[in-house]
C-alpha cells in the first residue's frame, strides 16, 4: 500500500476523531472523567508510542506490536466507557457491569461464526503471529472478547452526544408477512455464499456482513425483544444510526490499530485490492456498519432465546405442578 493510501486513512481517522470530540465538548453538563478514563487514554497513548519506538529500532522488544490491538481496544473500551458515564451517569461498566461481561463473553463465540465463513470463504488471513500456539490463542481471544464491547460502547457514546435526537420519525409497521419475507431472505444471504463453489462464494462475503441482520431481527421483534424492527416501529431511528456510525468509526480504529500490529489480518478477498487503505480496500469499509448492526441483532437474539427458553422451562414447571 503506498503513503498516500495510508494519508488518506490518518485523515479520515483525524476527521473523526474531531467530529466526535466537537460533539463531547459542546456539552457543558458533562462529569469529570473517572480515573478508568485516564487509565484507558494512556494505555493507547502508550502502546502507540512504544510501537512507534519499536519500529524505528529503539524500542527492542516487540511485544507491543503484537498484542497491538487487543492492548489498545481493552483501552479504548476503559475509555470510552468512562465518556459515556460522564455525560449520563450510567455506562456499560457502572454502576454494574454485568452487561458489559457478558457482551465479552459473548464476543468471542459470536465472532468465530464468522471465522467459520472465512474458513471456506477465505477473505481474511493473519500473519505474524507468535509462533507458541498458547501465546497466539492468547492474542485471538483477547482480541475477539473486544468486538462486541467496543460496538456497544461506541453506539453508546454516539447517542449520549444526541447526534441523531433529531432522527425520531413518523412510525412504521411491517406486516407478518413482510417481517417472514425479510427472515427468509436473510438466511438465503448468510446460507448461499457456503453453497456455491468457493471461488463464487468469496465474491458474496458482503451477504454474510447483512444476511444476520435480516435473519434474526425479525425473530427479535416476534420474541419481543430489543429489535431494530421494534424501533423503528416506535417511531425511532436513533439506535439504528447509533449503530451504524459507531460500526463506521470502530472500522476506521481496527483499521488503523492493525495497520501497525505485528500480528495483524491482511484482506485477500478478490476485489478491490488495488485500492487499499491501510490494508482494508476501500470498498471493505461499508461492511464495518452492517457489521455493528450485526452485533446488536445477535446479541438480543441471544438475549431473547434465552426469555423464550425460560419462559418455556417455567411453564413446563407449571403444568408439572398441576399435574
Amino acid at each position: 500500500m503506498n503513503d498516500h493510501h495510508t494519508a488518506i486513512g490518518v485523515l479520515a481517522l483525524a476527521v473523526t476523531v474531531a467530529f466526535l470530540a466537537a460533539g463531547y465538548f459542546r456539552i457543558s453538563n458533562r462529569r469529570a472523567l473517572p480515573r478508568r478514563g485516564w487509565l484507558g487514554l494512556g494505555i493507547i497513548l502508550c502502546a502507540e508510542a512504544l510501537v512507534a519506538l519499536h519500529w524505528n529500532g529503539v524500542f527492542p522488544w516487540d511485544g507491543p506490536a503484537i498484542f497491538l490491538t487487543p492492548i489498545v481496544w481493552s483501552g479504548f473500551l476503559l475509555l470510552i466507557d468512562a465518556l459515556v458515564w460522564t455525560l449520563g451517569g450510567t455506562s456499560l461498566m457502572s454502576p454494574s457491569p454485568r452487561r458489559f461481561w457478558r457482551l465479552t463473553t459473548w464476543s468471542l463465540p459470536l465472532w468465530m461464526i464468522f471465522e467459520a465463513y472465512n474458513l471456506r470463504l477465505e477473505n481474511w488471513t493473519y500473519v505474524g503471529l507468535p509462533t507458541n500456539p498458547w501465546v497466539s490463542g492468547l492474542g485471538y481471544a483477547w482480541s475477539f472478547a473486544t468486538i462486541w464491547p467496543a460496538i456497544f460502547e461506541t453506539a453508546d457514546f454516539i447517542r449520549a452526544l444526541g447526534i441523531f435526537q433529531a432522527q425520531r420519525k413518523s412510525s412504521i409497521t411491517l406486516s407478518s408477512f413482510s417481517r417472514i419475507s425479510l427472515c427468509l431472505c436473510g438466511l438465503l444471504m448468510v446460507s448461499v455464499p457456503v453453497l456455491v463453489p468457493a471461488e463464487q462464494g468469496r465474491y458474496l462475503f458482503g451477504a454474510v456482513w447483512v444476511g444476520f441482520i435480516f435473519l434474526l431481527d425479525p425473530l427479535v421483534h416476534y420474541w419481543k425483544g430489543q429489535s431494530f424492527l421494534r424501533e423503528l416501529e416506535q417511531g425511532d431511528s436513533s439506535v439504528l444510526w447509533s449503530f451504524l456510525l459507531g460500526g463506521a468509526v470502530c472500522g476506521i480504529l481496527w483499521e488503523f490499530w492493525n495497520y501497525w500490529a505485528a500480528a495483524k489480518w491482511l484482506y485477500i478477498f478478490p476485489i478491490g485490492q488495488g485500492s487499499k487503505v491501510f490494508e482494508m480496500p476501500l470498498l471493505g469499509y461499508l461492511g464495518f456498519p452492517a457489521f455493528a448492526l450485526e452485533c446488536r441483532v445477535m446479541y438480543e437474539f441471544l438475549r431473547s432465546l434465552k426469555n423464550q427458553l425460560l419462559k418455556l422451562r417455567a411453564g413446563h414447571t407449571l403444568e408439572t405442578a398441576k399435574s
